[in-house]
């Protein structure tokens, strides 16, 4: 079957639809009951270490960890784990990764050094070679004639 597209915008709502998905605009004089006569909490809290921060308008020195919004789950109480948040294991990471790329760099000007020194001789030898060859030429049209 076609799918029945659900839209209030300029359309006609039909009998059919058992459920519409509204967004209030503007409240009105009285309030609405079950609607807007009561305010529910959101019922989760930020999880990225810099909205946590924003929303308790923290410093950077402050630990996030402290902030984080619990909620009650009867037993226990369920917080979440936190994203961006900058650990000693990751500045460690960070590190390690920027002294191997440096180590790279290193290792990869000696061996540029090595190869542009092993192709100078290796150009001077050849020049060498075809030198030794012309004279041997020479030397030899010099004895023919």
């Amino acid at each position: 079957g076609c799918r029945k597209r659900k839209s209030v915008r300029g359309c006609v709502v039909g009998p059919d639809l058992a459920t519409l998905s509204l967004v209030l605009l503007k409240k009105g004089a009285e309030e609405i009951p079950g609607l807007t006569d009561d305010s529910k909490p959101r019922r989760l809290g930020p999880k990225r270490a810099s909205n946590i921060r924003k929303l308790f308008a923290l410093e950077k020195k402050d630990d996030v960890r402290n902030f984080v919004v619990r909620r009650d789950t009867g037993k226990k109480k369920k917080a979440p784990k936190i994203q961006r948040l900058v650990t000693p294991a990751m500045l460690q990471r960070k590190r390690f990764f920027r002294s191997q790329t440096r180590a790279r760099m290193v290792l990869s000007k000696k061996l540029k050094a090595d190869y542009s020194k092993r192709l100078v001789e290796f150009r001077q030898e050849q020049k060498e070679l075809r030198a030794a060859e012309v004279a041997k030429k020479k030397k030899e049209k010099k004895v023919k004639a």
